[in-house]
């Protein structure tokens, strides 16, 4: 299954790899579809590939690092 979220990451976070911790974390496959990075701010529209409890892991990890994660209602079913 595949969800498109919106990451934004506030200041603290726009250098450090994020999608690269949840990669190795989380068996869920993110694919970057769009991204803004700004000196102080940044966000990514990115689809998370995976099992369902894997990908629904990974966005409350990404919440719990600091990372708002808006759902953009688009499911792709594989």
């Amino acid at each position: 299954m595949s969800v498109r979220v919106r990451l934004v990451f506030p200041d603290a976070l726009v250098r450090e790899p994020v999608l690269a911790h949840l990669a190795r974390r989380f068996p869920v496959e993110p694919n970057i579809r769009r991204a803004s990075v700004e000196e102080h701010s940044g966000w990514i529209v990115c689809e998370l590939s995976g099992e369902a409890a894997a990908i629904d892991e990974a966005i409350s990890w990404l919440e719990s690092e600091g990372v708002q994660v808006e759902l953009l209602g688009d499911v792709v079913e594989s």
